[in-house]
């Protein structure tokens, strides 16, 4: 897990200008283009707490061949692939911050092309996000966010973005401060501000993005020195106090970041299915970095409910993102478990 804390000025005089894209009808009837983006002055980026890739140091080995366990296995919504007993990481600790008691989700595909279409690019992501809202597993949070209404999560509108260039010139990777101005434009004209919206921004094959314009701290599958995280989320403001939750969610289905062959809907859609997942967990129960994280295990120290379940697998020549078969809505996904405060282990669905 990464936690750090960047904080930008954004002026009004910064302004990206977005083409025309031809998209077939029916995605465009259910995915909207993006006018011009211009930032709003004086927004401020809060804690971007990343999902460090899977050939991070400081991850605990597994033998070649094996598969990392995890808990309750035995559920009917978990068949249990690779269950191999209950894990105990450690309890979270609730700081006082705020958390995400209902939310719509919302995703953002950033310069589509006629090869990389929105959506299907990634798999199915807001299929995904769907059944993962209409799941036992959502309820995992009830705990968290001290609620276990149902149906207090959904999908909402979700967009695409024809032609979004780097404020760090062509070419180059995108920062934070650009996927911070992409969420709070779409927010700010939709309406859409607070806690009861997650923006998910998906990123083309090929697309780096780093923490800031050191690019010391990125995504970067081409450049190693510098391959750090798998996706992140954050949030960002306004002078007036208007929240923005997003994600950021990079093309996963690279080595680094991807799950282990065979999962129900092939490495791409799961690779991408499972990071999503992660990153929506930790919104949920930690947007701004300030309520659930663990700060008594030296160990697990700042890690969220998605870091102490994020379990991975090493071949002899490789290293996968380990998930469970998990079923939501009806239909099997490959995602990790969560931490479960109740359950004390890594679940698939709400402790009784």
């Amino acid at each position: 897990m990464q936690r750090l804390i960047l904080k930008w000025n954004c002026f009004a005089s910064l302004a990206i200008c977005l083409m025309a894209v031809v998209l077939p009808a029916q995605t465009q009837q259910s995915i909207k283009p993006v006018g011009n983006i211009t930032a709003a002055p004086g927004l401020k980026t809060h804690t971007p707490i990343a999902t460090p890739t899977n050939q991070s140091q400081g991850r605990e080995p597994i033998a070649p061949g094996t598969t990392s366990p995890f808990s309750r296995g035995n559920n009917s919504e978990d068949p249990g692939s690779s269950y191999q007993g209950v894990r105990y990481p450690d309890d979270l600790v609730y700081q006082g911050g705020p958390t995400v008691e209902s939310a719509e989700f919302h995703s953002i595909f950033i310069n589509p092309t006629a090869q990389c279409a929105p959506n299907s690019c990634w798999g199915d992501p807001i299929g995904f996000l769907r059944d993962l809202s209409e799941s036992q597993f959502i309820g995992v949070t009830d705990q968290y966010v001290n609620s276990s209404a149902p149906d207090r999560y959904s999908v909402g509108q979700n967009f695409y973005v024809p032609a979004y260039s780097p404020s760090s010139g062509p070419g180059m990777p995108f920062t934070d401060l650009d996927m911070a101005v992409a969420a709070y434009f779409i927010a700010s004209q939709s309406g859409s501000f607070g806690y009861g919206h997650v923006y998910h921004l998906f990123l083309t094959p090929g697309q780096d993005i780093c923490f800031d314009n050191t690019f010391s701290t990125c995504y970067s599958p081409d450049n190693p020195s510098s391959f750090a995280f798998c996706g992140y989320h954050n949030s960002v403001s306004d002078t007036s106090g208007n929240v923005v939750l997003y994600t950021v969610e990079p093309y996963q289905n690279v080595p680094g970041c991807n799950v282990r062959p065979g999962t129900p809907n092939g490495q791409l859609a799961d690779s991408t299915n499972n990071v999503v997942s992660h990153e929506t967990f930790e919104t949920v129960t930690d947007p701004l970095g300030s309520a659930w994280w663990n700060s008594d295990n030296v160990g697990a120290y700042g890690q969220e409910i998605g870091d102490e379940c994020s379990f991975v697998i090493f071949t002899s020549t490789s290293a996968y993102f380990d998930p469970s078969v998990v079923r939501l809505n009806h239909t099997l996904y490959a995602v990790q478990p969560e931490y479960s405060n109740a359950a004390h282990g890594c679940a698939t669905f709400p402790a009784d």
